[in-house]
């Protein structure tokens, strides 16, 4: 077999970038040009793996032994780079031009190999857990490849891509189940709440559902509240893609609360085109305070 060269290993990475659907625009046109590559590239290594661990048709011991054989690939980048992998060979380029860590592409597979069979987190700490693993890696990853290495800015940039993702757990609660059996809301709090997978399953939602929401997304706000000044902080069309991001964010929780209000705790909402005006507004408009606060002990990462 002939050697792939970087340029159609990039040309390959780009492709599955614009195929796949996300919330949130991958390598958006917003972004400054020369991210837009290596982002694909990134993009297109965790989509291959993800979908290993979620949707592949292999069984629990064949997912595993890719994704373990995975790490072992990504552990001997840049030096050892399969010749016939055009996803490695252009992620290989990029953890060498932007001199990455390799870090959070392991921490990366690590949460999609739990993705496998865990599908209960027994507490708030196991849930951050995950989330330090499969969430912070892209917007750490995202700032570095943008030569911002400092440390309020990955915190700011941790505490928002947490709550992204945490506001993706509460909108695909019934996805989540129906298709894997999983569940992220925390079962110690669940238990406090009276609240079991059956609610879930059968699509109830006793009055006690409100009050576990309630506090689940009091906490999301925290850490959208955290992250959305680094879109100020950075300045240029990368904040202004972040500022997109956070407040889309803020958005979508509105309208879950909304929902939650109404009792259904079950739905995606869609954002309407007043959002989005909302959005693009704000996003142009400095708030009067827009500072990262200081990293500190993390005391967000307790009951708030």
């Amino acid at each position: 077999m002939n050697a792939i060269s970087i340029e159609q290993a990039y040309r390959h990475c780009q492709q599955i970038a614009r195929q796949h659907y996300e919330n949130f625009p991958v390598a958006s046109k917003l972004l400054p040009a020369k991210l837009r590559r290596p982002i694909a590239v990134i993009y297109a290594f965790a989509r291959r793996a993800d979908d290993i661990a979620d949707e592949g048709e292999q069984g629990v011991a064949e997912r595993y032994r890719w994704l373990d054989g995975e790490a072992e690939r990504i552990a001997r980048l840049p030096g050892q780079v399969p010749v016939d992998d055009p996803v490695l060979i252009a992620l290989a380029d990029v953890i060498n031009r932007h001199q990455l860590p390799l870090r959070p592409f392991l921490d990366l597979l690590s949460a999609f190999r739990q993705d496998i069979d865990k599908q209960r987190y027994e507490n708030f700490f196991e849930v951050l857990d995950y989330c330090r693993r499969s969430a912070q890696p892209v917007g750490r990853l995202l700032l570095l490849l943008n030569g911002h290495h400092e440390a309020a800015h990955l915190a700011a940039a941790d505490a928002l891509c947490r709550a992204l993702q945490l506001i993706n757990f509460y909108q695909d609660m019934a996805q989540d189940y129906d298709e894997n059996g999983r569940i992220y809301l925390p079962v110690d709090e669940m238990r406090a709440y009276g609240i079991d997978a059956d609610h879930i399953r059968l699509r109830q939602a006793p009055a006690a559902f409100t009050d576990l929401m309630q506090q689940q997304t009091r906490r999301c706000r925290a850490y959208l509240a955290q992250g959305t000044p680094l879109g100020w902080q950075i300045g240029g069309r990368l904040g202004f893609e972040l500022r997109l991001t956070a407040l889309g964010g803020w958005r979508i929780l509105d309208r879950l609360e909304a929902a939650h209000r109404q009792g259904n705790f079950f739905c995606r909402p869609r954002l309407r085109r007043s959002d989005i005006l909302w959005i693009v507004g704000r996003s142009l408009i400095r708030p009067p305070q827009a500072r990262l606060a200081a990293p500190s002990c993390q005391p967000d990462n307790r009951e708030l």
